[in-house]
């Protein structure tokens, strides 16, 4: 997918200008203009941001525009895949109409983190180590997950995932309502 091209179209049916999106969104609108032609690739966090300000949800905004009806199951390749770089977020459901529930498929590489900027965000998450180690910051406590290890917190509490030890990070979480 075009990040740059599909943010300018859902900015423009929005019928907002870069400026006005830029003040709903609390980033510089050299930025946004930045990203509507490639020059930079935004991490999830900063997607998240631009996106909030139309407001869309990063899975709308990845979902296949046309009408995708009830679909009962989400092979691997229709998955579509939220996260760059070192970090992996494949969403489950994106099409499904109504959805309430953000279910990914994760992997992070070794030394993979979400940033020094704690995630926060209504609802609830939680998760299972399914390979690798985790070590997780909710609010000023740190926890280290291994292989059937879970997590379950209100996502408003300040948050950060690390992908620590020797393998690749790999999860399954879920948050309600859907942040992503």
């Amino acid at each position: 997918m075009d990040i740059g091209q599909r943010l300018k179209a859902v900015r423009q049916q929005a019928k907002l200008s870069q400026r006005e999106l830029a003040k709903r969104s609390g980033v510089t609108n050299g930025f946004i203009s930045q990203v509507e032609k490639n020059q930079v690739s935004p991490s999830i966090g900063s997607l998240k941001k631009l996106l909030d300000g139309l407001p869309m949800s990063l899975a709308e905004f990845f979902a296949d525009t046309e009408d995708s009806g009830h679909p009962v199951v989400y092979r691997a390749e229709v998955q579509p895949e939220l996260g760059s770089g070192n970090i992996s977020y494949r969403l489950v459901g994106s099409g499904f109409v109504g959805r309430t529930i953000g279910m990914m498929r994760e992997t992070m590489a070794v030394g993979a983190d979400t940033g020094p900027e704690p995630l926060s965000h209504a609802g609830q998450e939680c998760g299972v180590v399914i390979r690798g180690r985790l070590r997780l910051f909710v609010d000023q406590e740190q926890y280290e997950l291994g292989p059937g290890d879970g997590y379950y917190f209100d996502s408003t509490r300040p948050h950060r995932f690390v992908s620590i030890g020797e393998e690749a990070l790999e999860m399954i979480s879920a948050n309600t309502p859907p942040s992503f």
